[in-house]
C-alpha cells in the first residue's frame, strides 16, 4: 500500500512538470534568457521551436528575411553598424542552417562549443571569389593601382599574410632583392622600371644591347628578360604581353602592365 501511494505521488509530479513545461517552457527548459533582439518572445518558445523538433531555419526565415539579415530590423528599419555593412551574405551560404553558428539563448559554455564561427567555405563556390560583394575594395596606393583579383595574393582562411607569386612576372632573386618601389616608382604598380639601379640607365643599357645586335625598344625588359640571369629567356609575347613602352619624367623606361 506504502509503495503504491509512493508511485502515485512520483507519478503525479511527473504530470505536474510536463505540464509546466508546456505552460512555462521559457522557466522550465530554456537553456538561458534569450538575446536582447529576441527579449520579447521569451514566452513565445513556438515562435522558434517546433515541438520534437527544436528550433529550424523555417522559423527563423519567417521573420528574417536572408537578404536584410545584418542590414535591416524584422520590421524594415535600417540597422546602423560601427563600420559600413554592404550586403547580407547570409543568402549565399550553401546551407541554411541558422543554429550552426547562432544561439538565441544564454546558455551554458558547453553548449557553445559545436557552433561553428563563420568560414568562407560555408560559402557557395560561385560567391567565393566575389570579394566586393561583402568587402569594400582597399583605397591605399598598392591596391588602387592593381586590377589582380584578390586571390592572387589573399587566401579566405585570413587576409594576412598576403602573397604575391612575383615569379609569374619576374623571380626577386639573390640579384634582385629590391623594395617595390626601385621598380614601381611612387608605388603605381600598373608601370615598371629597370631603370633605377646601377648600371641600368638608357644610355648604358642601349649600348650594351647594340654590342649584342639588338636594336628592338628596351621600354619592356621583361619581353625578353625573365630573370636575373645574363641569358635572354624569351623574346615576343612574355606574361606582361607586349605592351608600350613610355618615357617616364626622368627619362626612365616605362610600361603599362595589362
Amino acid at each position: 500500500m506504502k509503495a503504491r501511494w509512493l508511485w502515485m505521488v512520483i507519478g503525479a509530479n511527473l504530470v505536474v512538470l510536463v505540464a509546466l513545461a508546456f505552460v512555462y517552457p521559457h522557466l522550465m527548459v530554456a537553456p538561458g534568457a534569450l538575446v536582447g533582439g529576441h527579449a520579447e518572445l521569451t514566452t513565445d518558445c513556438f515562435a522558434c521551436h517546433t515541438p520534437l523538433r527544436g528550433a529550424t531555419a523555417d522559423r527563423c526565415i519567417v521573420c528574417h528575411a536572408l537578404p536584410d539579415i545584418g542590414l535591416r530590423t524584422t520590421k524594415g528599419a535600417a540597422i546602423v553598424h560601427a563600420k559600413p555593412v554592404k550586403v547580407s551574405f547570409h543568402q549565399k551560404l550553401k546551407d541554411q542552417n541558422c543554429m550552426a553558428c547562432h544561439s538565441d539563448h544564454a546558455g551554458p559554455k558547453l553548449t557553445q562549443r559545436s557552433r561553428k564561427a563563420f568560414s568562407h567555405a560555408m560559402l557557395r563556390v560561385d560567391t567565393r571569389d566575389r570579394c566586393n560583394t561583402c568587402h569594400a575594395a582597399p583605397t591605399n596606393d598598392l591596391h588602387k593601382a592593381l586590377k589582380l583579383g584578390c586571390d592572387q595574393c589573399h587566401k579566405t582562411e585570413a587576409w594576412k599574410p598576403a602573397t604575391l607569386a612575383h615569379d609569374k612576372f619576374f623571380p626577386l632573386d639573390k640579384d634582385h632583392n629590391a623594395t617595390c618601389v626601385t621598380c614601381h616608382v611612387g608605388n603605381n604598380y600598373k608601370q615598371y622600371t629597370c631603370y633605377g639601379c646601377h648600371e641600368h640607365t638608357p644610355a648604358n643599357m642601349q649600348a650594351k644591347h647594340r654590342e649584342e645586335g639588338v636594336a628592338e625598344s628596351l621600354d619592356n625588359c621583361v619581353r625578353c628578360h625573365r630573370s636575373a640571369s645574363d641569358e635572354v629567356e624569351g623574346k615576343g609575347k612574355g606574361e606582361h604581353g607586349e605592351g608600350e613602352g613610355a618615357k617616364g619624367e626622368h627619362g626612365k623606361g616605362k610600361r603599362e602592365r595589362d
